[in-house]
């Protein structure tokens, strides 16, 4: 089943995707306790969701996909968690080699770190390009959508928490203008980078999120990326170095999980911080994964001035 949010007439509803169009789920709800939101939905777990799915088999009046705007399919998770380096090439490439071992999964733990909800948008809106960088890149990722609270949870359970997938795009700063003039100090390049991430409308997510129960073997997942039709990103989920059923297993022993968590699980090579070719003002990203369809997102323009607390 396929799950969306979407905006239409200045108000936004939640639906199912199915051909020919959208069942908007306040309307065809019969009973009391509508849902109003996917997250909301999720939150309510395995009945709520069996119900849907009766819907989406005796769907009556649609809404034309052409007259609404998709969102984000959850526009603002409670937590936003990604991972660093979860492809070798792509540490490879970024000149990371220290530290990789001949079995990484074997010798390495996931590196989460947090951003916030900000950075989220949908698909076909434009990405803000931020003041305080100069040089902007893109990431496919697969995102991964929680269903319902984990904490302490094994690998072998940890699929069992997952609510679905959808494409993310985790947009990154590569450069800051904020070092300029600036005072060496311990953590600079770890921090300017995590502030690389945090930029508004940094993480397009969508076009909608697949049900787990439809996404068979999430470890086979062709994906790809094009900038303005070229090709840049291509790899397939198989070759994370953390899986997804592990990385929600460890980051369940740091924190709970929750419904609409969403966690995205690290990037392939292939990004221009390998090649030296960043995002032109106005590029066209698409990004696909196999059975989630595509994400597709420009970017803005170049400020004609950029921000320099310690300038001049």
């Amino acid at each position: 089943m396929k799950l969306v949010t979407y905006s239409k007439d200045k108000s936004i509803s939640c639906g199912i995707l199915v051909a020919g169009g959208l069942i908007d789920i306040p309307s065809a709800w019969q009973g009391p306790n509508l849902p109003h939101s996917v997250k909301e939905i999720l939150q309510r777990g395995p009945a709520c969701l069996a119900k849907l799915a009766e819907l989406a088999d005796s769907a009556g009046d649609l809404t034309p996909l052409d007259s609404v705007k998709l969102l984000a399919p959850i526009p603002r998770p409670n937590k936003l968690l990604a991972l660093a380096g979860n492809y070798v090439e792509h540490i490879k490439e970024a000149g990371l080699k220290l530290g990789l071992s001949d079995s990484p999964s074997q010798t390495t733990v996931p590196r989460p770190f947090l951003m916030p909800p900000t950075v989220v948008i949908g698909p076909d809106e434009q990405i803000p390009w931020p003041a305080y960088s100069k040089e902007i890149d893109y990431e496919i990722e697969l995102a991964v959508i929680i269903g319902k609270n984990a904490k302490d949870v094994s690998a072998a359970d940890a699929l069992d928490y997952v609510a679905g997938y959808t494409i993310a795009n985790d947009v990154s700063a590569r450069s800051v203008t904020f070092t300029k003039n600036r005072a060496k100090r311990p953590w600079d390049e770890f921090y300017d980078w995590l502030n690389g991430k945090w930029a508004d409308g940094f993480l397009p997510m969508g076009p909608y999120l697949l049900t787990a129960d439809e996404i068979g073997d999430v470890q086979n997942l062709g994906m790809s990326l094009t900038v303005n039709g070229q090709v840049r990103q291509k790899a397939n989920t198989s070759q994370m170095i953390h899986l997804v059923a592990d990385i929600v297993s460890f980051l369940s022993h740091i924190m709970t999980l929750e419904p609409g968590d969403v966690i995205t699980t690290g990037t392939p090579s292939g990004v221009g911080l390998g090649t030296g070719e960043f995002l032109p003002p106005g590029a066209r990203i698409e990004c696909t994964i196999e059975k989630l369809g595509t994400l597709r997102n420009t970017l803005g323009h170049r400020p004609e001035e950029f921000y320099e607390p310690l300038g001049d």
